[in-house]
């Protein structure tokens, strides 16, 4: 699968994923409405509102980008129907041919690791049937417990040929609480880094490894840091746009060749209707303003990327 996100950016130029994190703040109250007059004001209405601005987006942004990340906690809130509407976005976005990163943030031991994979990455075998529940192309995973909790999910990896995202430095501001902790002289992230990059020549593509990390855009340096540490590692880079993260900061978090890094934008794209730059838009045309602003943030990251 890290092939195909090469050549999807590569064909679109655009080394941007959009986050479809949605909160009902966020969705229109036109789309809110005709979920809550068919379901009424339950979770099953507000997961269909989810789902119908999902679907929205996608329509309006699908042909820019090579990738969309769904957020699973936005949508587990609203329990059971929730998740139908995860699995929904999921299946949609393949059928728009995205690679679809499930944020999903697993991380723990043994048979319980392997679940987790199985579920979100690979199949189940249920009686003489081998069945795929959430069937995402990436996942994200907490390394904290080391190579027991990470195993299982390559494990997965190599036999579906999908892909891994370990979190390495996160882009908020509490990261660095453990994060940045001195061990041996070094700070955490960067023996995260060294082990992501270990994991990963045991599942290599064709240029990088099905083994990524996560490293946020509000960590200039130390993404500059990590990018010499993982020179074949795929970087996920959260914290663009909302969190302060912008197309300057992004450049070392590139290789020389342009690639090695995909950029993260959630409510700073999916939200975009409710900013002032986009505001002209209005909420009947929030689609619309999404398109704008991946439009806007593929200009950004790709004017620095030229001007390094």
């Amino acid at each position: 699968m890290i092939n195909k996100l090469v050549e999807k950016i590569r064909k679109t130029g655009a080394p941007v994923v959009v986050g479809l994190d949605p909160m009902l703040g966020y969705i229109p109250e036109h789309i809110q409405k005709a979920a809550f007059e068919q379901y009424g004001e339950t979770l099953e209405g507000a997961a269909e509102a989810v789902w119908q601005f999902n679907k929205g987006i996608v329509d309006a942004v699908w042909d820019l980008i090579p990738a969309v990340k769904p957020q699973i906690a936005m949508y587990e809130q609203f329990g059971i129907p929730g998740l139908e509407a995860y699995k929904k976005t999921v299946d949609y976005c393949h059928s728009r041919d995205l690679v679809v990163i499930g944020d999903v943030k697993r991380g723990d031991i043994g048979s319980t690791s392997a679940a987790y994979a199985a579920g979100h990455l690979g199949k189940v075998q249920v009686g003489g049937s081998r069945l795929s529940a959430f069937g995402v192309d990436f996942a994200t995973v907490n390394p904290y417990l080391g190579s027991d909790g990470v195993k299982p999910f390559m494990d997965v990896c190599r036999e579906e040929k999908k892909g891994l995202f370990i979190l390495v430095k996160t882009s908020n501001p509490s990261s660095g609480e453990f994060q940045d902790r001195l061990t041996d002289g070094r700070p955490l992230y960067e023996w995260v880094g060294e082990q992501t990059a270990r994991w990963g020549e045991e599942l290599m593509g064709e240029e990088y490894s099905y083994v990524g990390a996560v490293v946020g855009a509000t960590y200039p340096e130390m993404g500059k840091a990590l990018r010499r540490i993982m020179p074949r590692t795929f970087i996920l880079v959260p914290g663009y746009g909302a969190q302060g993260g912008k197309g300057a900061d992004l450049v070392h978090f590139f290789n020389e060749d342009g690639l090695g890094a995909i950029v993260n934008s959630s409510r700073g794209i999916i939200a975009a209707w409710k900013q002032e730059k986009y505001a002209g838009f209005g909420p009947e045309n929030y689609a619309d303003a999404s398109r704008k602003a991946v439009e806007d943030m593929i200009e950004d990251i790709s004017g620095a990327l030229k001007e390094r």
